[in-house]
């Protein structure tokens, strides 16, 4: 099972100090770019890991009804401290110390690696890492700086990719969007929002930009990595490409093998929520897991009494079909390897009388 002390000792991959990563390159192209467009000073800041729930969402303006802080998706340590959930927790304090150390424009790099409760599947881990990136100015800015941000990185990172954006609404920008790169979305972006500042102390004359991207997502194009997990492989060949951006070249095809089981959990449970709990049952382990597929969900008025009685469901629960697809990226699973494997998961999701 991880625990607490297992999440925080694993390697941020975006910190130099742990030894080099390809993950750093992206960062650093990313930084460059900026550094390019805009004259204006650079500051980077990491900070802990565990942070309080009031910088990971309160001060970013996350309504106090937000579904993503419930426990299901959101790491507590404690009731008013988390594991980070995104590197944007990382921003109240950046801007605390710029009201303490002011400049009139700046460029605020908050790299690391953040906590989710995430499915399983060949892009999703449950620790991921990410980037923000924000321009905080006393002068004019607005969409067209945004625009011209968002092309230079994708310039100097995915060089040739076809960018495109979606609105969304975010809690700590106006006017925000999701934004792809051939179809893949790989971060979010918009201006910040004056609440967010304020809360930090800046007065109204401050204003800017606001940038957050999955690494992970965006190393995997860049070299054309097909799963997430060849990112933190103890396998030396692999290892050795993760140091560069050129293009992955496979190491092995080891077998994947598969296990149906089917399961009785709650009414509101999905895949995120299987995900976490095949991770928490299997620690280190679960890396021999590449995928947790929800094939069929039956819901339980629909079950027959037979089945309901044999998978012990109980009124607001469901049925669920679950493939588990297992490979181990360094070496195969035997069969009964793989049996155990599946026991253990079916013994950590079934829920059922």
């Amino acid at each position: 099972m991880s625990t607490l002390e297992d999440l925080l000792s694993l390697r941020d991959l975006t910190d130099p100090a742990d030894g080099p990563h390809a993950l750093q390159l992206v960062i650093d192209r990313a930084v460059g770019a900026l550094r390019e467009l805009w004259p204006c000073e650079v500051r980077v800041r990491r900070g802990e890991r565990i942070v309080t729930v009031a910088d990971n969402y309160d001060n970013l303006g996350y309504d106090p009804a937000a579904v993503t802080r419930e426990a299901r998706y959101t790491r507590y340590v404690g009731h008013d401290r988390v594991l980070r959930s995104h590197s944007s927790a990382l921003i109240p304090a950046a801007l605390r110390e710029l009201v303490a150390d002011p400049v009139d424009d700046v460029l605020l790099v908050c790299p690391g690696i953040v906590y989710r409760r995430d499915s399983i599947d060949r892009l999703h881990t449950g620790t991921p890492h990410q980037l923000d990136l924000w321009r905080v100015t006393r002068a004019e800015i607005g969409e067209a700086e945004l625009a011209a941000m968002t092309t230079a990185i994708v310039s100097a990172v995915l060089p040739g990719s076809i960018e495109s954006k979606t609105p969304r609404k975010h809690p700590y920008t106006r006017t925000g969007c999701q934004l792809d790169v051939n179809g893949v979305e790989i971060g979010e972006c918009g201006l910040i929002h004056p609440a967010v500042t304020a809360r930090a102390g800046l007065d109204p004359n401050w204003r800017g930009l606001a940038l957050g991207l999955g690494l992970d997502r965006i190393l995997m194009l860049v070299k054309d990595v097909p799963d997430i997990r060849l990112l933190r492989s103890a396998d030396p060949a692999v290892q050795a490409q993760m140091t560069d951006l050129r293009p992955y070249r496979p190491v092995s095809t080891r077998p994947a093998t598969s296990r149906d089981v089917s399961i009785v959990v709650d009414s509101d449970d999905a895949a995120e929520d299987l995900g976490d709990r095949v991770r928490e049952a299997l620690g280190t382990d679960a890396d021999c897991v590449e995928a947790v597929e929800i094939r069929h969900t039956t819901p339980y008025a629909e079950l027959p009494e037979v089945a309901r009685q044999r998978l012990g469901a109980r009124p607001g629960q469901q049925n669920l079909l679950v493939r588990i697809v297992l490979r181990h990226l360094d070496r195969t699973l035997s069969s009964a390897e793989a049996n155990v494997l599946r026991d253990r998961i079916y013994a950590a999701l079934h829920q059922g009388g």
